[in-house]
């Protein structure tokens, strides 16, 4: 019995074996066509030389050409200036909009009464609509930009602190039921 498995063990090996060195053969044949392809292809010039970042320019025109500012962009007019206004704005307004449902989703989260009696949910939620609706006619793109990373920054520490917090409250509770 112990022989019988010895033998189909052998073969097993064998045949992986096998199949390993027919693998490495095909893929080595591979690699060889491969490079014959390219070298057949750099001897005919069909591909094109490289040149390095440290050989640098041929001639002082090439130099000039490479460094030198290049010619500003023609100017555009008024229309085309205004789509392209809006189109950036498009996109601060999709971030300002993503940034103001994050918060709305981040607030669900403070569910306790403040002193007047009111949720903290409530207050948040008043308080970023007021701060959205006097930012509303901003233009400037780099107010709005500091204002939507100043939100963001708001919020995910806003809720890294709950999250503290509520970590300190369930050990405190693990603990006080341990006693």
């Amino acid at each position: 019995m112990l022989s019988s498995i010895v033998v189909v063990v052998t073969r097993i090996e064998n045949f992986q074996c096998c199949c390993l060195r027919d693998m490495m053969a095909a893929k080595l044949q591979k690699w060889r066509n491969l490079a014959g392809r390219l070298d057949l292809m750099n001897r005919s010039g069909a591909v094109s030389t490289r040149r390095f970042l440290h050989e640098g320019p041929d001639t002082v025109e090439e130099l000039l050409e490479r460094h030198l500012a290049k010619k500003e962009k023609p100017i555009i007019d008024h229309d085309e200036a205004e789509f392209l206004n809006r189109r950036r704005l498009t996109s601060t307004r999709r971030e300002a909009l993503s940034l103001y449902r994050d918060i709305l989703r981040a607030t669900r989260f403070f569910t306790w009464i403040d002193s007047r009696g009111n949720l903290w949910r409530d207050v948040l939620r008043e308080n970023a609509r007021k701060e959205f609706e006097a930012a509303r006619f901003e233009t400037d793109p780099e107010v709005i930009t500091r204002l939507l990373i100043g939100g963001s920054d708001a919020v995910s520490s806003a809720l890294d602190k709950l999250a503290e917090k509520q970590r300190e409250m369930i050990e405190k509770q693990r603990r006080g039921d341990q006693r």
